[in-house]
């Protein structure tokens, strides 16, 4: 297990971005109640009287709604603009590295275009570049950066039907932080490992190899592009050595397909020792998946951050993540000791003669009185949300960033929550038997597919 680092060991801050979502026809002043996927935007002007028709979020916006200059809340991405706030004000000097998990384009799936995908890709990526300076950004593929979505062929697939056209174009646009062996797994299938730190290497994940809305996928299942076999050479070599190993990715593993989910599972219980940490996005909500030994379901071994995503899609406030980890020392666990969330609040920025301020939503150990921020200690939250009311309620507040939806959370959704915490592995109930839910695991699982759908 894990140990806290001695009195003066050094730490290290590791900034998390996730789910950007750049909405490239942003326009402030636009209806915020529109019939289409997505408002908010040049051209939509059609009101719709129903509201918020993606479902989730807080009130429905008024049909008169008009969209802020930093983003609003509905079914909105961001402008440039509040992205651009945001890096802006960051404490560069003090960060180590920048863990970035993808997704930079809109949800304006059914317009997008090759083109457009690459220009969110060299635009965004340009903009950490100018911004974060020297500080070493670690990207991961996101399920929006494809046209279709979610359309990842494995790499036997070739011609234009293949991915190549997304991965030469990440290579070139990252091409400055990741070294020769890096890029060249990244031009094969999307993942790569590059070294972070004296005894901490990084393995970036493409979770969309793994995604339930990938139909490539019924080509192969269980370990597309060879990632997971890479993966475990990757993490034998990282034992052999003494190294620490940081995972990150775009799709939780608790959202996989069943079957690379359990291989996965295994993975991690068998490198427990090697694996310091394991990092997350996609969901848009600040959660948290753990993973427990196999045999007995009961002794946490690792836990995934699912950090909030930078978006205010659907009606949150845009945010994003510093974890503190243990910095590089002899004998350092390189995990995570706390983590901050930040947030721009968009009813104080949006008020006229406002300016964005980002500020500090939370700290992890502070909010929840962790006596660490090992697996143990999400398990023992975990435990004591189940019957604390107001731990749980609190929870549920930080996980929407502050702007949690108006009806609150009853017993069919706080079963479904908890029951997803304890589920870093897909489809099995045996994993939410200790938390004693009050309805059926498909029930549960009826719950998970509403809200995972907006992802």
């Amino acid at each position: 297990p894990p140990v806290p680092p001695p009195p003066g060991a050094p730490t290290v801050r590791i900034l998390f971005l996730t789910d950007l979502h750049w909405d490239q026809q942003y326009q402030e002043g636009s209806v915020v109640a529109c019939p289409d996927p997505l408002c908010c935007r040049r051209g939509g002007d059609g009101a719709d009287a129903g509201g918020n028709g993606a479902g989730g979020g807080t009130a429905a916006p008024s049909a008169g709604a008009r969209a802020g200059k930093w983003g609003s809340y509905g079914k909105c991405d961001l402008p440039l603009g509040t992205i651009e706030s945001l890096l802006a004000q960051l404490p560069v000097g003090k960060l180590a590295a920048v863990y970035w998990t993808g997704d930079t384009p809109a949800h304006n799936v059914w317009q997008q275009r090759r083109q457009d995908q690459l220009r969110a890709l060299g635009t965004l990526s340009r903009l950490l570049r100018s911004r974060l300076g020297t500080v070493p950004v670690y990207p991961a593929v996101g399920n929006h950066e494809a046209t279709p979505v979610n359309a990842f062929p494995p790499p036997e697939v070739t011609g234009n039907q293949s991915a190549q056209w997304l991965y030469d174009a990440m290579a070139d646009a990252w091409r400055h932080w990741l070294p020769p062996s890096a890029i060249r797994t990244l031009r094969l299938g999307g993942y790569y490992t590059a070294p972070v730190a004296p005894g901490l290497r990084l393995v970036s994940l493409n979770m969309n190899y793994c995604s339930q809305a990938n139909f490539w996928l019924l080509v192969n299942s269980t370990d597309p592009a060879g990632q997971l076999r890479w993966l475990v050479e990757v993490l034998a070599e990282a034992e052999s050595a003494g190294d620490k190993v940081h995972i990150i990715g775009h799709i939780p593993p608790g959202h996989c397909l069943r079957a690379w989910s359990w291989n996965y599972y295994r993975i991690v219980y068998r490198f427990e020792g090697t694996i310091a940490g394991q990092f997350f996005g996609h969901t848009h909500l600040d959660e948290f998946e753990l993973f427990y030994d196999e045999e007995t379901l009961s002794r946490p071994v690792s836990v995934a951050f699912l950090a909030p995503s930078v978006t205010t899609y659907i009606d949150l406030n845009p945010g994003y993540r510093i974890y503190e980890v243990a910095g590089p020392y002899p004998g350092s666990s390189h995990a995570v000791l706390d983590h901050e969330t930040f947030i721009l609040n968009l009813t104080e920025a949006n008020a006229a003669g406002a300016v964005p301020r980002w500020q500090l939503l939370y700290s992890a150990r502070a909010a929840y009185g962790l006596p660490s921020a090992f697996p143990a200690a999400w398990d023992l939250l975990l435990r004591q949300m189940r019957d604390d009311g107001r731990l749980f309620r609190l929870f549920w507040f930080l996980r929407h960033k502050g702007h949690p939806p108006e009806p609150p959370c009853g017993d069919a959704c706080r079963a479904a929550l908890l029951c997803a915490l304890r589920s870093a592995r897909s489809g099995d109930p045996a994993l939410c038997q200790p938390l004693r839910p009050p309805l059926p695991f498909h029930r549960i699982q009826g719950v998970w597919r509403r809200e995972r759908s907006l992802c």
